[in-house]
């Protein structure tokens, strides 16, 4: 049940941006190879997440959830996977993500529920992935306490989109994510408060994508372990 401080319906896009982080520097190519990120997580910097929740806008008991991160292994550099969901879902409807969801009681670990999320939603097969490891969890405003696992996938993976969850699956470069002068900071006061998140919008051949909210803060924790 919602509680009656539920966030008003609005477009992200029309939110001022209030600053871009150029100033900071980008991930190296050379740290953005399978090799490089499997090494990285094998032997981990000490570094703080720069991002670890979101204000609360749900009053309900806050439940465990897995996202998968799928960098995707092609010759000309890693892509990060992403998804946009379904516009009839009831939570986070339209919106760009990573596929994963809440985990079920059958399930072995946080791992295990984002491959199998992964599975239910794009059809991704788990001998397509290598898993690196995972980045500290990320609250959001709807409750979900969510453990990001990042994986290397093989270029010649299969996709099979479930449409009830899922209306569309696309790639990004990950150089383009790891880049904070792509990262744009929006704010917003609302009921009293002053809230804040990241954009990092992405035109490929179709359309805009823009990246926003508890993926984008996500992405920019992955930043930060990188840049560390």
């Amino acid at each position: 049940m919602t509680s009656a401080n539920t966030l008003p319906s609005f477009d992200p896009r029309d939110i001022p941006v209030v600053g871009v982080d150029d100033h900071l520097p980008k991930v190296q190519a050379n740290a953005l190879q399978p090799q490089a990120l499997a090494h990285r997580f094998k032997h981990p910097p000490i570094w703080t997440p720069e991002l670890k929740g979101e204000p609360r806008f749900s009053d309900r008991t806050p439940v465990q959830a897995s996202v998968l991160v799928p960098l995707v292994m092609h010759d000309q550099g890693l892509t990060v996977l992403l998804t946009e969901r379904t516009a009839h879902l009831s939570s986070h409807s339209g919106q760009i993500a990573f596929p994963g969801g809440k985990a079920d009681p059958d399930d072995a670990s946080a791992t295990d529920t984002a491959l199998r999320e992964a599975e239910e939603e794009i059809g991704l097969d788990r001998h397509y992935v290598e898993v690196l490891g995972s980045l500290p969890t990320y609250t959001t405003g709807s409750a979900y306490i969510v453990t990001p696992v990042v994986v290397l996938v093989r270029a010649d993976y299969v996709m099979a989109l479930n449409p009830h969850e899922v209306a569309d699956a696309f790639e990004v470069p990950l150089d383009f994510l790891m880049d904070p002068a792509n990262h744009r900071r929006h704010a917003v006061e609302w009921a009293g408060a002053r809230r804040e998140w990241f954009s990092m919008p992405f035109h490929d051949a179709t359309a805009e994508r823009f990246i926003w909210g508890a993926t984008a803060a996500m992405l920019r924790n992955f930043y930060r372990f990188l840049a560390s």
